[in-house]
């Protein structure tokens, strides 16, 4: 899985959103925006193991990518659900389960879900921005 998010300058520094997980960073070159990025995702993770990587076009487009897929989905749903300020039991009843424990492996990154499970994850989650997963990209 890979996010996409836009690099620009503003002022002295260089700044990077990463709109559908709701994250910004900033350097004062390019190339340390682009490690704040990549730290910025290894942060969030907190996973021992876990890599990013971070691609930057011409046109400042950046592309995020990991080495592992289930934790970069687990970022999504945690940053979905926590901006939709819910809790881990309240998108669990809204799957209609009982036990958040189902949903929370997801979430931390235990368990990859497929791409329609993750439509149904995100749906759970509050989510009102459309998602294009191209099944090349998540696998």
């Amino acid at each position: 899985m890979k996010f996409q998010g836009k690099a620009f300058k503003s002022g002295k520094f260089w700044l990077a959103e990463i709109p559908f997980l709701e994250l910004m960073t900033q350097g004062r070159t390019k190339k340390e925006l682009l490690l704040m990025v990549q730290d910025l995702f290894i942060t969030l993770a907190d996973k021992k193991g876990f890599e990013v990587y971070v691609n930057c076009s011409k046109d400042g487009t950046l592309e995020i990518g990991s080495n592992d897929n289930k934790v970069m989905v687990g970022l999504l749903l945690k940053r979905q659900r926590q901006s939709n300020n819910l809790t881990v039991q309240e998108v669990a009843e809204r799957l209609g389960s009982s036990s958040k424990n189902a949903y929370a492996r997801y979430e931390q990154g235990k368990t990859l879900p497929s791409i329609d499970k993750l439509q149904e994850l995100l749906k759970a989650t509050g989510s009102v921005s459309d998602l294009v997963i191209s099944q090349a990209r998540f696998a």
